[in-house]
């Protein structure tokens, strides 16, 4: 059964997993998580956490035991959950396992598809790091991301971070284990790739392995009136707390204690999906 989270209104803690092409609204959704708008009206059966929401307020809104919910969600004794933490408001089939990471060497074929195309960053200084990620639909899978080797901790850290909180990540590399049938590889989460910033010949933060890209749908990138991936308007509205979004004092917290800076915060364009470590 999808999980069908409960969304605030329009005014008001790492595998990986995707959805098929992209839709153009929540209503229209076909990944995971639909519809995650406030139209839906299937009985929610997970919760995405607000500022200033507790595990028992949480819990008397859907009629459930605060213990229950800290079970389900192997919180522990916490009280205050971290904004944009999604939460289970069932039982769920097994318990969530701990937090797992781990890193390999890649090859330029792995790296670049091509092993004879020009990077700025020698691939012998690229890391693959597996993280652990709980997905759209509350499963844990094992996803992986491409980084600069000096920032497989930072990385590390910052995942185990969102697993903690119960950060939902949609899809992760690989995807045809986590998502077999993607056609939209937008929707990925991701590190490194080799590639130009869109519209120009200067290498992006992403060719140095020095930026992470997270929900790129739930947390699209807007210049002018240029949006990217297209079709992301209703996620513009940032007062809402919907399945996947990063918010200041929520998730975009797990990086910024790791040394990433947050486009979100830039003032020439927002780019919520963001994470680098050089601030571009």
């Amino acid at each position: 059964m999808a999980l069908v989270p409960a969304v605030s209104s329009p005014s008001s803690s790492p595998a990986a997993s995707s959805s098929p092409a992209a839709p153009s609204s929540p209503a229209a959704s076909t990944s995971p998580v639909a519809p995650s708008s406030p139209a839906a009206s299937t009985s929610p059966v997970a919760h995405v956490v607000r500022p200033g929401e507790t595990v028992a307020g949480i819990a008397a809104e859907h009629g459930v035991r605060a213990a229950d919910l800290r079970n389900w969600n192997g919180l522990g004794s916490y009280t205050r959950p971290r904004p944009d933490g999604m939460l289970r408001l069932h039982t769920p089939r097994a318990p969530i396992p701990d937090f797992r990471t781990r890193t390999e060497t890649v090859t330029a074929r792995e790296a670049n598809g091509d092993p004879a195309r020009e990077c700025p960053v020698p691939v012998t200084d690229l890391r693959r790091i597996w993280v652990r990620y709980i997905d759209f639909q509350g499963r844990v899978h094992n996803g992986s991301l491409i980084m600069h080797r000096s920032l497989v901790l930072p990385t590390q850290k910052a995942f185990a971070q969102l697993y903690r909180w119960r950060f939902p990540i949609m899809v992760m590399q690989p995807a045809s284990v986590n998502m077999p049938g993607l056609t939209d590889r937008s929707v990925l989460t991701g590190g490194y790739e080799c590639r130009f910033v869109a519209g120009t010949t200067k290498w992006s933060q992403h060719s140095y392995g020095r930026a992470v890209d997270v929900n790129p749908r739930q947390n699209p990138m807007i210049r002018g009136d240029y949006l990217d991936p297209p079709n992301t308007e209703w996620w513009l509205n940032r007062s809402r707390y919907a399945v996947g979004m990063v918010h200041e004092g929520g998730a975009v917290e797990a990086f910024t204690r790791q040394g990433f800076a947050w486009g979100g915060r830039w003032n020439s364009l927002k780019d919520y999906m963001h994470f680098s470590t050089t601030n571009l």
